[in-house]
């Protein structure tokens, strides 16, 4: 999977579930202490974003980061994108 691919699913599956919880994109900012461009970008899949900041978001909506061996780079569990398993 090409590299914007995975960010612009990540970014997907974060504003799922910020939708999913109710937040807004501002309260998740203030939450996280990062910009609102910052989530704004995360959220549309921008590959070059702070790994520090990605993770307090993670954090913030109840997500951690699990790695292990798999085909592709990011896997997104289908609950966690908003879909029905």
């Amino acid at each position: 999977m090409p590299m914007l691919h995975a960010s612009a699913k990540l970014g997907e599956a974060l504003k799922a579930r910020r939708n999913a919880l109710g937040l807004s994109q501002v309260q998740v900012c203030d939450l996280a202490g990062v910009g609102p461009a910052f989530l704004y970008a995360l959220e549309h899949g921008k590959p070059t974003v702070r790994m520090d900041k990605v993770l307090t978001v993670l954090g913030v909506l109840g997500l951690g980061l699990e790695l292990g061996e798999s085909e592709e780079v990011l896997a997104v569990r289908p609950d966690l994108r908003g879909e029905r398993p």
